[in-house]
C-alpha cells in the first residue's frame, strides 16, 4: 500500500483501486461506522463521491475502504493556477449548490450536532446560553450539508469530473451553515481575501443574504473551538463573542 496522508489520529493509503482510511484509537467505533453510514447515504445522491466497499478492524484500529478517485484536488488546482482562481471557486460554488438541492432524511440534523457541540464547548454560561437561543432561532431546512466543504475535499479527475469526498461531518438543515464553516475555514488557513471572495460568490449564486450566513458564524466557531487548536482560538474567540452582524 503506498501511504497519501499521514495524521494524528488517521492514516490513509492507497491500495490499487482502493482508498483505506485507517483510525486510530482516539475514534469509537460508533465514530467510524457513523462516517461510513454517512457515506452510504450520500452515494444515493446525485453527488459523485467514492464508494463505500468495505468497513474492517484492521490492526492498527478501525479502517473504511473506498474506491480509489484518481486526480488532483481543487485546492492543488488553486494553488497551481492562480489566474483560474475564480474559475475554479465558480464550480466550488455551483458544487455546493448541487449538495443542497440533494435529500438524505436519515442524515443528523445540524442543529442537534451544534447544540451537543455548545454544551461541549468551553465558553462560559451566558454566552453558552445565548449561542443555544441564537442557534435555536435559525430555520429549519432538510438540505445535505457536507460539514467540512473546502477545495481540499473536492477532487477532480482527468476528464473533468468533481467528486466530493470525506463526508464525516454530513448533516442535514440550513445551507447558511455550510456556508459558514467554508468561510471559517478559508479564515483560518488565513485566505481571508478568498473568503471574502467565496461569501459574496456564494450567496449571490444562492440568493441568501449575506447576514443569514454571518449569524452562523458564532455558533459554527463554538463547534470548531471543542477541537480545543491553540492557534486557532484567539480568532474563534473573536467570533463566538460576537452576536450581531447587521
Amino acid at each position: 500500500m503506498t501511504t497519501l496522508a499521514k495524521r494524528s489520529n488517521k492514516q490513509i493509503y492507497r491500495d490499487g483501486d482502493k482508498l483505506v482510511k485507517v483510525f486510530d484509537e482516539s475514534f469509537s467505533k460508533a465514530d467510524v461506522l457513523n462516517e461510513a453510514l454517512n457515506l452510504a447515504r450520500i452515494e444515493e445522491t446525485d453527488i459523485n463521491t467514492p464508494e463505500l466497499l468495505n468497513v474492517e478492524k484492521l490492526e492498527g484500529g478501525w479502517a473504511i475502504i473506498t474506491t480509489f478517485i484518481e486526480g488532483k484536488t481543487l485546492e492543488e488546482l488553486m494553488e497551481e493556477n492562480p489566474d483560474k482562481e475564480d474559475e475554479y471557486l465558480e464550480k466550488f460554488v455551483d458544487l455546493q449548490l448541487k449538495i443542497f438541492a440533494q435529500r438524505a432524511p436519515h442524515l443528523n440534523k445540524i442543529k442537534d450536532k451544534m447544540h451537543s457541540k455548545i454544551s461541549a464547548s468551553k465558553y462560559e454560561a451566558t454566552v453558552r446560553y445565548d449561542l443555544h437561543n441564537r442557534l435555536e432561532g435559525m430555520k429549519k431546512h432538510k438540505k445535505v450539508l457536507h460539514g467540512d466543504y473546502n477545495p481540499s475535499n473536492v477532487i477532480v479527475t482527468p476528464e473533468g469530473e468533481y467528486y466530493v469526498i470525506d463526508w464525516a461531518h454530513a448533516t442535514q438543515g440550513n445551507a447558511s451553515a455550510d456556508a459558514a464553516r467554508t468561510y471559517l475555514v478559508f479564515t483560518l488557513e488565513g485566505k481571508t481575501e478568498l473568503a471574502d471572495k467565496y461569501l459574496k460568490l456564494f450567496c449571490k449564486k444562492a440568493d441568501i443574504a449575506m447576514q443569514l450566513v454571518q449569524q452562523w458564524m458564532p455558533i459554527v466557531a463554538c463547534s470548531e473551538s471543542t477541537k480545543n487548536i491553540d492557534s486557532e482560538q484567539e480568532l474563534l474567540d473573536s467570533w463566538v463573542n460576537v452576536f450581531d452582524f447587521q
